[in-house]
């Protein structure tokens, strides 16, 4: 992944590679597939305090702040949820903090997801979102401290 690809850009990206699928079945498929080719999360990072609140999967989160970009990892033990995260963190990771605040995220909304998703797993892919934002606005707040 280029360092210098804006947000928007890789939103771009994944609605275009949405776009080449028919159907919902073929576009979860996808989803799955991005899952599995999430990098794993090291285990240490498997613990109480990083799991997101508000999915009914067990999501870890964690991240990085390097040379004013932020950067994260994560892993679910549900396959869907793992992808989905994964297009988060495909989407947000090195970035700065502004930007990932001020990210409107429309690939959510362009590719169909939250209309396709369980209501549960539309919340959870919500509260996956706002944890997100707050790593960036707690990195946000120490840098200008």
């Amino acid at each position: 992944m280029n360092e210098d690809t804006t947000i928007k850009e890789r939103e771009e990206e994944i609605t275009d590679e949405f776009s080449l699928f028919d159907s919902w079945e073929e576009k979860y498929e996808y989803i799955i597939d991005l899952g599995k080719r999430l990098e794993p999360l090291d285990d240490k990072f498997k613990v109480e305090e990083n799991i997101i609140k508000g999915c009914q999967s067990t999501v870890w989160l964690t991240s990085d702040f390097k040379n004013g970009k932020v950067y994260y990892q994560a892993d679910s033990d549900a396959i869907i949820v793992k992808g989905l995260i994964s297009m988060l963190i495909k989407v947000l990771s090195g970035h700065k903090p502004d930007d990932i605040l001020n990210a409107r995220l429309d690939f959510i909304k362009d590719i169909g997801m939250m209309t396709h998703l369980a209501q549960t797993r539309s919340n959870g892919l919500l509260s996956m979102v706002k944890q997100i934002k707050n790593y960036a606005l707690a990195y946000k707040s120490a840098d200008a401290a």
